[in-house]
């Protein structure tokens, strides 16, 4: 089995799944990292764990091929050496970043592309080396307010963004409800999954009081056109349930918190019942089977990411 990032620990319990004939490569490109590992895991007994000091968007294509890979760390493509390097009917298991939603994927290969047989909402650190996240980091208000955009195609005027925060803030509520307890997660990837320019808020909730109540304060859905944009937020409705509404800012704010609130209405109609969309990686360049399903293709260098919802579009 090939891991790419390491650190030790889980490289052993590989080591305990794969017994004592198995054999199990770790990967990092961080050469403390490395150092540590392979102490660790000699003071351990797992002498069947090679740790070896490498850029993981490449691989360890000298100790292929392997029945499985897997990633722990964030990232944002699947490089090809990753499927060069599985023995035929190998799977592939790595956190997958997709506009700025990371989902632990279970991979097998169907034909020319790959199928998501299992997603689990998830973080881990992001790559380094030459698989780095391609994501930017906007500061609206220093770094209390930061825009992240991660589809390197998204133009927006950061000038103008941070002059609407000047301005006066629309806000739409709408009937949706969730209770208190719930999880965000299908919304935020549904809202993220509209081929139409995407970002997702950060802040400091305390130093943004009374400008900014997003839903989530490290990762909220935000639409936006050049210079406005509009983002989740939830207030109490009930002593049990959160009601969904959006927060605008800018010329744009009241069609853009609109937008929202009816994607929002879209997903409690079509998706709330426990529908989750497929998701399927082909290489870059590649033709897509023709749907009429809403579809998001989430472009990186290597690869396409498809974000497919069955049963039907706003």
């Amino acid at each position: 089995m090939l891991e790419i990032g390491s650190g030790g620990y889980n490289a052993a319990l590989i080591a305990e799944l794969v017994g004592p004939d198995g054999s199990v490569v770790s990967v990092d490109i961080d050469p403390q990292v490395v150092v540590h590992a392979r102490a660790t895991l000699a003071a351990a007994g797992y002498q069947q764990v090679r740790v070896v000091h490498a850029d993981g968007e490449y691989g360890y294509p000298a100790g292929g091929p392997y029945d499985a890979v897997l990633v722990t760390v964030e990232a944002s493509d699947i490089p090809p050496a990753w499927t060069e390097q599985l023995a035929p009917g190998g799977v592939l298991v790595a956190p997958v970043r997709m506009r700025a939603n990371t989902r632990c994927l279970t991979l097998e290969r169907d034909g020319d592309h790959l199928v998501a047989t299992a997603s689990l909402q998830c973080g881990f650190v992001p790559m380094q080396g030459d698989g780095r996240d391609p994501t930017r980091r906007l500061a609206l208000r220093g770094e209390d307010a930061v825009l992240v955009l991660d589809d390197p195609t998204t133009e927006v005027d950061l000038i103008a963004l941070r002059a609407a925060l000047d301005g006066p803030r629309r806000g739409v509520w709408s009937p949706v409800t969730l209770p208190t307890d719930a999880s965000f997660e299908a919304l935020h990837l549904w809202l993220a999954s509209q081929p139409r320019p995407y970002g997702v808020l950060n802040i400091d909730r305390e130093r943004t009081a009374g400008l900014l109540d997003p839903q989530d304060r490290f990762f909220c859905p935000t639409l936006l056109t050049h210079g406005s944009f509009a983002y989740l937020t939830i207030r109490r409705h009930h002593d049990a349930t959160w009601q969904c509404g959006a927060h605008g800012f800018g010329p744009d704010a009241t069609a853009l918190t609109r937008d929202l609130i009816d994607l929002v209405a879209a997903w409690d109609r079509l998706h709330r019942a426990g529908i989750r969309p497929a998701v399927t990686v082909y290489p870059a360049g590649a033709a897509l089977p023709a749907t009429e399903q809403l579809r998001l293709v989430v472009a990186r260098r290597h690869t396409q990411i498809v974000i497919t919802w069955p049963g039907g579009s706003p």
